[in-house]
C-alpha cells in the first residue's frame, strides 16, 4: 500500500491573543472541537472584555496628526491616588474606548452569542456595563485557559520540516518575567482601537503644539463636563461622533459644529443637536481657527475631537514579513478576510467593518477550528490570492467593510456549511427571518431608543414590531465571502 498524503495542517497547541468577545468565542469553538491538545489565551487585563472592559480614565497618548499604524501599544494607565494621595497598587489597567454613558448600537438579540441569551429584562439596546458582565459570564468555563495580566510582546514564525511554528513571547505585566511558548497556530484577536487615525488636515500640527489640549480623539472622550460652555467640533458622523455630539451639545457653546465628508441623515443631525459643517481644510494656530471646506472661519475654538476611527495594528508582528498591516487600512495577504494565506496557521478575528461582531466572531471560528482539525479544506495558495486580489478591486479603499447584510449572510450561509458537511464541532449560530429583519431596522430602531431616554426593553415600545411571514430581504454576501 502507498503512503498516505499528509494532511494539510498538524496543529496541536494554539494561541490565542486578546480575551475580549472574539477571542473568548475563538477559544470556545477550537476547545469544542476535541482536536487540540491546548488552547491558551493571553490578555493583558486583568479581564476579559476587551473593548468593553471599561477604564474611567482614557488613554495618556495622543499624536496629532496620527496616519502611521506604526505605533506603539498603550502603556497601562497609573495607578489612582488613594484618599490620602498615596498610589493605589492592584493589576494594570489598560484604556478603553468605551465612555461613560454608551449603550450598544445592536439589539440584544442579535449582540448575544448563540448559546448564551442575554437576559430578557435588559434594556432593548444594553449600556456598556451590562455587557461587560454578560462576556464575564460567557467566560466562565474558559478562565483556566486564560492567563490575565499577560502582554503578547512578540510572535515570530519559523517553517520546521514544511510544518508553521509560532515562538510567542509574552510579558507577565505582574512580575515583569519574560516567557516564551511554542504554538502550531495563531488566533489574533487583539482588537483594533488602539492606533486612533487623526487626518493630517494642514496647520494641524502646529495648531496642536500652539494648543495642547484642544484636539483630541473620540477614544479620549468619557463624558461632557470638561466641554462645558467651550466651543467644540466634532470631526466625523459616524456612531460614535453622532452619539458624542448629541452628549456634548447640551452643555457647550452653541451651536456645536459637525465637520462631515457625507451629508448626516435629518433625524441623526436632530439628535445630535449639532450644526452640520463641511470637512476642515486649514487649522490657525494663532488665532485658534478653522477653516472649512467652503470658505467659513470659526475661531476661538476651545475643543476639536475627532471621531475618524482606528487604524488597523499589531505590534507583535513586526518580524512577519510581508508585513500584513502598511497604512493601517487593511490588513494584506489574507483570505476571506481571515486567513494568512501563505501561513494558514494564523487567522485575524472580526477584521470586517459593520458587522455585528459577537455572533460573526462565532461563525469565523467555528470555520478555523475545523479547518485546523483538517475537516473542512482550504482551496490553493494561489487561488487564495486571487480572491484576494479581486476583492481588492472590488472594494478599493473600503476593503474590510463589508456591504449592508453581509453578516447576516455570512452567518447563515456559515451555518449551512457547517451543517452540511456533517463535521463534529460546535454549533455556529443561525439569524431567523426575524432577526434579519432586527439587523435591517437596527439603526432606526437605535434613534428612537436615544430619543425616548434610553428606557426601552423591546422593539415594540419603540414602534418595531415583525410580523412573522415579512418578506425580509436575504442580502448575498459580496465576492463569496464564505469560506472555505
Amino acid at each position: 500500500m502507498g503512503s498516505q498524503e499528509p494532511k494539510p495542517f498538524d496543529v496541536k497547541d494554539v494561541a490565542v491573543i486578546g480575551a475580549g468577545p472574539c477571542g473568548l468565542a475563538a477559544a470556545k469553538y477550537l476547545r469544542a472541537q476535541n482536536a487540540f491538545r491546548s488552547v491558551d489565551i493571553f490578555e493583558q487585563q486583568a479581564e476579559v472584555g476587551g473593548v468593553w472592559y471599561h477604564s474611567p480614565r482614557p488613554s495618556t497618548t495622543l499624536r496629532v496628526p496620527q496616519v502611521s499604524a506604526d505605533w506603539p501599544p498603550d502603556p497601562p494607565l497609573p495607578p489612582s491616588p488613594g484618599p490620602d494621595g498615596s498610589q493605589s497598587g492592584g493589576a494594570s489597567i489598560f484604556p478603553s474606548p468605551m465612555y461613560d454613558v454608551l449603550h450598544t448600537n445592536i439589539p440584544r438579540a442579535l449582540m448575544c452569542y448563540s448559546d448564551l441569551p442575554i437576559r430578557q429584562d435588559s434594556l432593548i439596546f444594553p449600556s456598556r456595563e451590562h455587557i461587560q458582565e454578560y462576556v464575564v459570564e460567557y467566560a466562565h468555563d474558559i478562565r483556566d485557559r486564560i492567563q490575565f495580566s499577560t502582554q503578547v510582546a512578540d510572535v515570530r514564525l519559523r517553517v520546521v520540516d514544511g510544518r508553521d511554528r509560532w515562538d510567542v513571547d509574552t510579558l507577565c505585566l505582574e512580575t515583569g518575567k519574560t516567557t516564551t511558548a511554542t504554538y502550531d497556530a495563531v488566533v489574533v484577536s487583539s482588537g483594533h482601537y488602539t492606533a486612533v487615525y487623526i487626518p493630517d488636515v494642514k496647520g494641524l500640527a502646529d495648531f496642536h503644539k500652539a494648543h495642547p489640549g484642544v484636539v483630541s480623539h473620540s477614544k479620549h472622550y468619557r463624558n461632557p463636563e470638561p466641554f462645558a460652555n467651550k466651543k467644540v467640533v466634532v470631526v466625523g458622523n459616524a456612531a460614535s461622533g453622532i452619539d458624542i455630539a448629541a452628549q456634548i451639545s447640551p452643555v457647550c457653546k452653541k451651536p456645536l459644529l459637525l465637520s462631515v465628508q457625507s451629508p448626516t441623515s435629518q433625524p441623526n443631525l436632530e439628535f445630535s443637536g449639532a450644526e452640520e459643517v463641511p470637512v476642515i481644510d486649514k487649522f490657525f494656530p494663532g488665532e485658534r481657527a478653522i477653516r472649512f471646506q467652503d470658505g467659513r472661519i470659526e475661531k476661538d475654538i476651545d475643543a476639536v475631537i475627532f471621531a475618524t476611527g482606528f487604524l488597523f495594528s499589531f505590534p507583535f508582528l513586526r518580524s512577519l514579513k510581508p508585513a500584513v498591516v502598511t497604512d493601517g487600512r487593511k490588513v494584506h495577504g489574507l483570505y476571506k478576510h481571515l486567513f494568512h494565506i501563505d501561513h494558514p496557521t494564523m487567522v485575524f478575528t472580526r477584521l470586517p467593518i459593520k458587522v455585528v461582531p459577537f455572533p460573526l466572531s462565532e461563525s469565523q471560528a467555528a470555520v478555523f477550528s475545523r479547518v485546523w482539525a483538517n475537516l473542512l479544506p482550504l482551496p490553493p495558495a494561489d487561488e487564495m490570492r486571487k480572491w484576494e486580489a479581486d476583492e481588492a478591486e472590488r472594494r478599493g479603499d473600503k476593503y474590510h467593510v463589508w456591504p449592508e447584510g453581509g453578516d447576516a449572510a455570512y452567518i447563515n450561509s456559515v451555518h449551512t456549511l457547517i451543517s452540511q458537511s456533517g463535521t463534529p464541532g460546535k454549533r455556529p449560530p443561525h439569524w431567523s427571518p426575524e432577526l434579519v429583519w432586527q439587523r435591517q431596522i437596527y439603526a432606526k430602531a437605535k434613534l428612537q431608543f436615544e430619543l425616548g431616554g434610553r428606557t426601552a426593553t423591546t422593539l415594540e415600545e419603540l414602534g418595531f414590531e415583525y410580523s412573522p411571514g415579512e418578506n425580509v430581504a436575504q442580502t448575498e454576501p459580496s465576492a463569496d465571502l464564505v469560506s472555505p
